[in-house]
């Protein structure tokens, strides 16, 4: 099974969870495939009466949203979701080539890793049949997490998982632009399964890198 650090706030939703995660989680689909626009305010009220709740839990979400980047508060008015920027593109990429480009795989876990990838790899090409832009987004990023992962530092993942939504936002926007890159980027990640589970790290590091680059080097920024 993908650990929990691997998957995005709404795949991890259970019947247990709290009213206010599922509003959050919802909320932020949402944003991703641009049901809310760049731009636009999202009231407390809003979010309350369209998931039948009190305002308080949509406040919760709220401030859940603005720790995940996806909006920005604006008190006493709501939440206005953010817009990509170039320069948050650059920066969230540059973080996500640091953690790929230097992870060390533990040998006692490459066969779990590799098990873990493969079974990633099945639900990428599924998206791909189905045209699925937001769950093949999710996969992209189980994927890339699953890299870092096996690293095995917590910190790191930590932070991974608080960037989860933006970084699935990226690449929702590429493959939206782009959906013949959806396919491209399914070869690729194969590749790199490959080179990772043959240990040969310094080619590795090379395709992770041309790979994140190449991948989002002509994404468009979309205006409010």
């Amino acid at each position: 099974m993908t650990p929990p650090n691997s998957t995005l706030p709404w795949e991890r939703l259970t019947e247990r969870s709290p009213l206010a995660a599922r509003i959050a989680a919802h909320t932020a689909q949402a944003i991703i495939e641009r049901r809310h626009r760049e731009g636009e305010l999202i009231t407390e009220s809003e979010l309350a009466d369209a998931n039948g709740a009190s305002r308080t839990p949509a406040r919760e979400a709220m401030v859940q949203l603005e720790t995940w980047g996806l909006v920005r508060l604006a008190p006493k008015k709501g939440a206005i979701v953010t817009a990509v920027t170039p320069e948050e593109r650059r920066d969230l990429l540059a973080v996500r080539t640091l953690f790929e480009a230097n992870v060390r795989p533990d040998a006692a876990t490459a066969d779990a890793l590799a098990e873990a990838l493969a079974a990633n790899l099945e639900r990428q090409e599924s998206a791909l049949t189905r045209s699925d832009l937001l769950d093949f987004a999710g996969a992209d990023h189980g994927f890339h997490s699953l890299l870092i992962q096996s690293s095995g530092n917590s910190v790191t993942m930590e932070i991974l998982d608080r960037l989860g939504p933006r970084l699935a936002r990226l690449t929702y926007q590429v493959i939206a632009e782009h959906p013949e890159r959806i396919a491209v980027f399914l070869s690729e990640h194969r590749v790199l399964a490959r080179h990772l589970a043959d240990a040969d790290r310094e080619h590795y590091a090379e395709l992770v890198r041309a790979h994140i680059s190449a991948g989002h080097a002509d994404a468009v920024t979309v205006a409010p």
